[in-house]
């Protein structure tokens, strides 16, 4: 009994410290996720829409496949530099599939 307990006990912790996924997407922000078009001649510039609606309360986001990830580090120095742009991500995607804690940020195809 022991024995299944400590197994059960390893395997449950073993999902808490998964390895980081390197993934291709976009740093967007809360207010417009997938798509800036209803920001209107701002959304046209990905860039400016994003540091505009941060500005006014949003929150980085970063948006790959149909998947949009709240991220837990708003102040990690690659995503305002990287605001709007396409990009790899890398980093610790929560269990629940919808968070991501960033560790790099590169341009896409690099």
């Amino acid at each position: 009994m022991k024995y299944n307990l400590a197994i059960g006990l390893v395997c449950s912790l073993t999902g808490l410290w998964a390895a980081p996924q390197t993934l291709t997407g976009q740093i967007s922000d809360s207010t417009c996720g997938k798509s800036h078009a209803a920001m209107g001649e701002m959304g046209g510039n990905p860039t400016k829409c994003t540091l505009a609606c941060l500005k006014s309360g949003s929150k980085y986001v970063f948006v790959s496949g149909d998947t949009i990830y709240a991220v837990n580090n708003q102040n990690f120095a690659g995503l305002a530099a990287n605001a709007g742009a396409s990009v790899q991500v890398t980093g610790d995607v929560g269990q629940d599939g919808k968070t991501i804690t960033v560790t790099k940020v590169t341009a896409a195809g690099k």
